[in-house]
């Protein structure tokens, strides 16, 4: 059962929300977030990328910049840039990309759910990167940044939720993506215990977007209990901050591939070699979209085709055999490309469908990459199977947009 509560949430003023609130520190260079934040003092990125008030090149892992984002939190508190709400709440985190909105409920999931396998995931994560945001966590003794939940849809929880957003928001603006994005306070205790009640009855929450940033905050709050000889489970470390979505409202995009070479084959050797376990077939130079699963779209020598993955070439009675990602990486990437690993090869690059299908075609054109090849997006259903059985997805599989601002509200761990 899903144990969640509300917390004092810390957050920007009313007006100051959109200079504060900045993109995930994980979707973007120290570069690109200097120049996001250039003239801005206010920008979150100055806490979850502190690297960007040294000088270029300086190495983020440092504890110089790690204390530079403990001394930026601090200073944004005294300066009244974040200021923690009175009492304990919930909030409503919704967003609205291409004319379609989704209503998520930001609260404290439990860190216990996680380590028992209550919240489910379907990636691995990397001991460097969980070891970086586990450093940043400790040293600000806060979840700065949020995690991104799905859960099966509840109607009674959606109505609750359809009845808040008819209130004014907290915050209401558009970024610089074009991405709008709302915020209502829940402070009402009947909503408040309603809100919690609904959520103890739900199996499982799922990770969608965030796996590091959910192993960090977990793993630290289990330190903080193993350190603490007075623990008593009720303290504010046993929780950490995550927007919570109904799986029917979310969308994932296509996570898309380009390959440096041809592993030593010329263009019409390469599509002769695809041939035998897919209908190739010519599209001309027009984009192509894959049309359905086992439907792959390839760019290659100025041309897009059409492969269509034969019978027998995957298994769909098998949650991770039945992934176009699983397809794709045995019989076009290992089988006939040589690319073994996806995580460590070189000659491999992921693109993420906000992105469009012309950003494969202009880096084939260019030169820097010899193919393209695009995927049909995976499903929630297909996520939510796969974090069911146990499995994890392969490696660059899902791309969730849009993605959660990090400043709306922040939660510390005391």
């Amino acid at each position: 059962m899903a144990l969640i509560k509300p917390f004092k949430g810390i957050r920007p003023p009313r007006g100051l929300e959109q200079e504060v609130a900045s993109r995930p520190y994980d979707v973007l260079s120290s570069e690109e977030a200097r120049q996001e934040a250039e003239g801005n003092d206010k920008s979150l990125y100055h806490i979850t990328k502190p690297e960007i008030d040294f000088p270029l090149g300086t190495d983020e892992h440092t504890q110089p910049v790690y204390d530079k984002a403990v001394e930026n939190f601090k200073l944004f508190q005294e300066k009244g840039w974040l200021k923690q709400d009175s009492k304990d709440s919930y909030y409503v985190y919704a967003q609205t990309m291409e004319g379609r909105t989704q209503y998520g409920l930001v609260v404290c999931a439990s860190v216990q759910d996680y380590l028992s396998g209550a919240i489910k995931k379907h990636e691995l994560t990397r001991k460097d990167k969980e070891e970086d945001r586990m450093m940043h966590v400790r040293i600000n003794n806060a979840n700065i940044e949020p995690v991104f939940f799905a859960y099966p849809e509840r109607k009674d929880l959606s109505e609750i939720v359809a009845g808040i957003v008819k209130n004014t928001p907290e915050y209401d603006f558009v970024a610089d993506d074009g991405f709008a994005h709302h915020f209502w306070l829940v402070d009402d205790d009947k909503k408040i215990q309603d809100i919690t009640d609904i959520f103890a009855s739900i199996p499982y929450l799922y990770i969608a977007d965030g796996h590091h940033r959910t192993a960090a905050a977990a793993l630290v709050g289990a330190e903080l209990a193993k350190n603490n000889p007075k623990h008593t489970g009720k303290e504010e470390y046993n929780f950490f901050l995550a927007v919570c979505f109904p799986d029917s409202q979310l969308r994932i995009m296509d996570y898309n591939r380009v390959v440096k070479d041809l592993n030593g084959m010329s263009s019409k050797e390469f599509l002769e070699a695809l041939s035998s376990d897919f209908i190739v077939e010519n599209k001309g130079q027009e984009i192509y979209h894959p049309q359905s699963l086992h439907n792959f779209s390839l760019y290659v020598e100025k041309n897009w085709y059409s492969l269509t993955a034969k019978t027998g070439t995957y298994d769909d009675k098998n949650p991770i055999g039945v992934l176009d990602v699983t397809v794709s990486s045995n019989l076009i990437l290992d089988k006939i490309l040589g690319i073994k690993d996806l995580r460590t090869d070189k000659r491999i690059d992921f693109v993420g469908g906000l992105r469009g299908l012309a950003e494969l075609q202009t880096r084939v054109d260019s030169g820097e990459m010899a193919v393209a090849l695009a995927l049909y997006p995976v499903s929630m259903k297909q996520l939510i199977d796969i974090a069911d059985s146990g499995n994890i997805m392969p490696p660059k599989t899902t791309w969730f947009e849009p993605k959660l601002r990090s400043g709306l509200v922040i939660h510390k761990l005391n």
